[in-house]
């Protein structure tokens, strides 16, 4: 008689299987999945070991566990990721949100609330994508109102739907443009925040595959050198930034020094620390327009 497929023996069969595809994480990954397909959250399977899934979830299961040995993230089989305590709807066509970005989410609300006094608090969230940095900025700063701009109209609609599942669409306005470039013109902000491409097309090879092969080339590449959209960035947010008004840019420690020496050079900005991450890498950038 064969074993029958309870929740704990699908975790463990498939904990050892995605061990052996090389996954990082090959135990979340199993306990997510599974409760994917199960329709519950990953504590309930602690409480339902001994339950014995039916056939057409254990079927779901398997598609998703083939894709995911295959390569493919686990956000875009799940279509969700967390950030910032909040649940993001995500796509390929979008970035899978990382954690590294909530050091920039952080500091822009610190700054921010420095401004508490002001009436509203005009921010650019430029290359806004699956729309993590405008919803959190939305949702914890009652005062802001948000433009997220973004080249890719796809892009935009997944940052449109987590706009409205967090309530926050009323006080964010859309944008289909190259970085600033087709935002209103005259119309400044205090805080431009991005999180643009910055990886050298040279260093392709040294992406896990997963991101290379699933993720938006548009989104990850900048160009050879990794600072081509930084490059334009900049002068385009002192175009547009108030005085006393914030730029904010995740940047990856390859390409800091160049970034930060471009701010340095444009000389309408008062450039301050470089923030570390939790590794204590160079992450994000701060500088004060003049």
């Amino acid at each position: 008689m064969s074993e029958v497929w309870t929740v704990g023996r699908l975790l463990q069969w498939t904990t050892e299987y995605f061990r052996q595809h090389g996954a990082d994480t090959p135990r979340l990954d199993a306990e997510v999945l599974l409760a994917e397909a199960l329709g519950c959250q990953r504590i309930d399977l602690y409480t339902a070991f001994d339950s014995v899934p039916g056939e057409q979830q254990r079927a779901a299961f398997r598609e998703m566990v083939l894709r995911r040995a295959a390569g493919t993230p686990v956000a875009y089989l799940t279509g969700r990721r967390e950030f910032y305590s909040l649940s993001f709807r995500v796509t390929p066509a979008v970035l899978i949100p990382r954690p590294e970005t909530e050091l920039l989410v952080v500091a822009l609300l610190d700054l921010a609330r420095q401004q508490a006094g002001r009436a509203e608090i005009r921010i650019a969230d430029v290359g806004t994508g699956s729309g993590i940095i405008a919803v959190c900025a939305a949702k914890h700063l009652p005062g802001a109102r948000v433009t997220a701009i973004d080249v890719s109209t796809e892009a935009l609609a997944v940052a449109r739907s987590n706009a409205l599942a967090h309530r926050v669409a009323e006080r964010i306005q859309f944008v289909c443009s190259d970085l600033l470039g087709g935002v209103r013109a005259g119309e400044s902000f205090d805080f431009v925040v991005s999180n643009p491409p910055y990886v050298g097309t040279q260093e392709g090879d040294v992406l896990a595959p997963e991101v290379r092969q699933h993720e938006p080339h548009t989104a990850l590449f900048a160009g050879p050198r990794g600072t081509e959209v930084i490059e334009r960035l900049i002068p385009q947010a002192a175009e547009r930034l108030a005085a006393g008004g914030w730029l904010l840019i995740e940047v990856s420690p390859i390409v800091h020094d160049a970034a930060r020496a471009m701010l340095q050079a444009d000389g309408r900005f008062d450039v301050a620390p470089t923030l570390k991450d939790a590794a204590r890498l160079p992450r994000v950038l701060l500088a004060k327009r003049s």
